[in-house]
């Protein structure tokens, strides 16, 4: 007797405390950038590996679901690839010459084509979230976004043109927590 009463107490309240409150699923785990990095190996496929980066773990079926903790390690991600970009790449590209300056540049387009669909898609999960929660886009929201696209398309036309040219990645870590 004495034990169907704790199991029963016990499983009212593991249904009470799990129907109480939505759970903030966490589905990502932030990526150090030289662990997210595209831009090594060779330039013209940078749409499809950005995708691959940017898409990984995530149910993109219902960008509003997304959780806001898998958002901020987005946003930390999108944001190491851009200093990436300003603190590595520009560098060693300013101090290199031929071949070598001339394969940064190519992964330094393969960089801004990831950091650009990163962009893109955690603009497109706010609105998504606005638009869950009843919330007004704003036509700034709106103009970042097709922002944002119009340049990720200027950039993945430029890697296109570079199909087949070496490509070379640099070392960047970036910030590493939330």
């Amino acid at each position: 007797m004495r034990s169907s009463v704790i199991f029963t107490v016990f499983t009212v309240l593991s249904v009470t405390l799990t129907g109480a409150a939505p759970i903030n699923r966490r589905a990502l785990t932030l990526l150090a950038y030289n662990d997210m990095s595209i831009s090594s190996g060779v330039g013209g496929n940078a749409e499809a590996e950005a995708k691959a980066v940017w898409e990984a773990g995530l149910d993109l079926s219902n960008l509003a679901a997304i959780s806001d903790a898998d958002l901020d390690i987005l946003k930390v991600e999108r944001s190491n690839a851009e200093n990436a970009e300003t603190e590595a790449f520009n560098p060693a590209i300013d101090t290199a010459s031929g071949a070598d300056a001339d394969a940064l540049q190519v992964g330094k387009i393969k960089n801004k084509v990831l950091k650009l669909t990163g962009l893109a898609q955690i603009r497109q999960i706010g609105i998504a979230k606005k638009e869950a929660a009843g919330q007004t886009v704003s036509a700034s929201d709106k103009a970042a976004l097709d922002d944002s696209l119009t340049k990720l398309a200027k950039n993945i036309a430029t890697d296109k043109k570079n199909a087949g040219k070496a490509s070379k990645a640099v070392d960047f870590v970036g910030q590493t927590s939330v």
